[in-house]
């Protein structure tokens, strides 16, 4: 009997069958309701696993995840195997996924214009007493994907790496970026330094399929664009 019992167990399985394995492996799509149930619940009971728990369970709702959500927690109890906690995930569970479905997805914004840009850097680099270089990227249709700092100097300068930049472009996936670095000085104009940097971040750009909308120079009092001023080669 006690055999019998350890063969139910889902430690037991080929590791292709475990629900847990099966989803780091294969992801989460390829796995049946019960599946899914199974991996919230843990484990079963000693006469079963906790994946025939689960079968019976939706066995009993005809499979329909609406009616499974209508149940309550005392409901989900009287399972045999089912107690408090078990009966708590799976009613938290699908009420995340009652929202999410009911949740509007939220639009990333549209960076159009070298102020959209500006607007993304701005709390991170206008006021700072040092240098950073930061890049905006973007997806095919200019939505913003996400931005972040590429280095940190000090007062009169930062590394920008084209290797750490278009890693980052890359990884995110992006179509476009927008190139930002601040001058504490309040220096509006660019630096030689930085049109020659300019330039060869556009080139290697171009290698990569990735364009160099614009690189903007951010101070405390407002921010030049290399392509308003038509400085974009």
């Amino acid at each position: 009997m006690q055999d019998t019992i350890g063969k139910r167990s889902i430690r037991n399985w080929a590791e292709d069958d475990r629900p847990r394995e099966k989803l780091a492996n294969q992801g989460p799509g390829t796995l049946s309701n019960a599946e899914l149930l199974a991996i919230l619940i843990g484990s079963g009971s000693v006469r079963e696993s906790a994946l025939d728990l689960c079968k019976r369970i939706l066995a009993d709702v005809h499979d329909d995840l609406h009616a499974l959500g209508r149940l309550s927690v005392a409901d989900l109890k009287k399972y045999k195997g089912v107690g408090d906690a078990k009966a708590v995930t799976i009613a938290a569970a699908l009420e995340l996924g009652r929202r999410r479905r009911d949740a509007e997805p939220r639009q990333r914004p549209l960076i159009a214009s070298s102020v959209h840009a500006y607007e993304v850097v701005r709390p991170d680099l206008a006021d700072l007493p040092h240098e950073e270089f930061w890049l905006v990227m973007m997806d095919r249709g200019n939505r913003l994907l996400s931005h972040c700092r590429i280095s940190q100097g000090g007062l009169h300068g930062t590394v920008a790496d084209p290797k750490v930049i278009f890693k980052r472009a890359l990884e995110q996936r992006a179509s476009s970026v927008v190139l930002c670095h601040n001058h504490p000085s309040g220096q509006l104009r660019p630096s030689e330094e930085d049109i020659r940097l300019t330039r060869k971040l556009t080139e290697g750009g171009r290698i990569l399929d990735i364009t160099v909308q614009d690189h903007l120079i951010i101070t405390a009092t407002g921010y030049f664009s290399f392509a308003d001023n038509g400085m974009l080669s």
